[in-house]
């Protein structure tokens, strides 16, 4: 398939970025990556009169530290943090994620920013926002905003970015001496989008403790009494039967086949977490 004909915009800056974005006349998109928009656009799923493409933009790639915690550039690609070429990511729970999205030709391309905003279900950086409790910096042009993933990403594909704004960053928590994470999915071979997977992060010393389960019908759902009891009692917690209650609350639609693969995910993710 090729795509429709569209008009292609690299912007020079954000500013240029968001101008070109609020051309209400036609529908526009913004690009990074292209490792979600590229196969909607070949396919006539997404079929915008004009592309604004931000993956070059040196603002949006950057790693730096703001108010104690990891902001994370919008275009900074997989394969960046996989191989460690910001230093304050090394060995965060991110570097883990990063070398397991999908395959390496995909990782050199796709973005952070690009992949939130796509919203897939079984995405693995949604799914790992969530856990972390990122927080997602969207710009526009009545200025910047934060909104914490759990309000950003809405259902499946669909979030609280406007057609005028863009994502600039993702806030993540420092990575702390004592803080534990876990991340698990199954895919029905290497590279595809996971059919069940889980999330989660502890950090004792922040008081924190999330379970985040992905690859559902919306946005990853929080396991907060699972977390909870998981930080209090450590690895005595991971109870199948405990993580089935806990599971079926959050998939009543699911049938007993997937439900066992959304439970077995947990497990093994709080197994890696704990070093169980």
């Amino acid at each position: 398939m090729k795509a429709a004909k569209f008009d292609y915009k690299r912007a020079s800056s954000v500013t240029d970025a968001l101008g070109l974005l609020g051309d209400d006349s036609v529908v526009v998109k913004a690009m990074g990556g292209s490792q979600s928009l590229g196969p909607m656009l070949n396919l006539r799923l997404a079929r915008p009169a004009k592309v604004v493409d931000v993956s070059g933009l040196e603002e949006l790639r950057t790693v730096t530290e703001a108010a104690g915690r990891i902001r994370v550039g919008a275009s900074v690609t997989h394969a960046e943090i996989e191989d460690g070429v910001f230093p304050l990511l090394a060995g965060h729970m991110m570097q883990g994620v990063a070398e397991r999205i999908a395959y390496r030709a995909v990782r050199n391309r796709g973005t952070v920013g690009g992949s939130l905003a796509h919203a897939d279900p079984a995405a693995d950086w949604v799914l790992a926002a969530a856990a972390l409790g990122a927080t997602v910096e969207i710009v526009g042009p009545n200025g910047t905003r934060m909104v914490d993933m759990p309000e950003f990403m809405i259902g499946a594909y669909t979030t609280e970015l406007g057609a005028d704004e863009l994502i600039a960053a993702l806030h993540v928590p420092k990575k702390n001496p004592g803080a534990r994470w876990g991340y698990y999915k199954f895919c029905k071979k290497t590279g595809e989008f996971a059919e069940a997977s889980c999330a989660a992060f502890f950090d004792p010393s922040a008081q924190v403790a999330r379970i985040a389960v992905g690859a559902l019908d919306g946005a990853p759902q929080l396991l907060d009494e699972l977390g909870a009891r998981v930080a209090e009692q450590g690895a005595a917690a991971i109870d199948r039967d405990a993580i089935y209650a806990a599971v079926k609350t959050i998939t009543p639609e699911k049938s007993e086949v997937d439900r066992g693969l959304c439970v077995t995910v947990v497990e093994r993710c709080l197994r890696q977490a704990l070093g169980a």
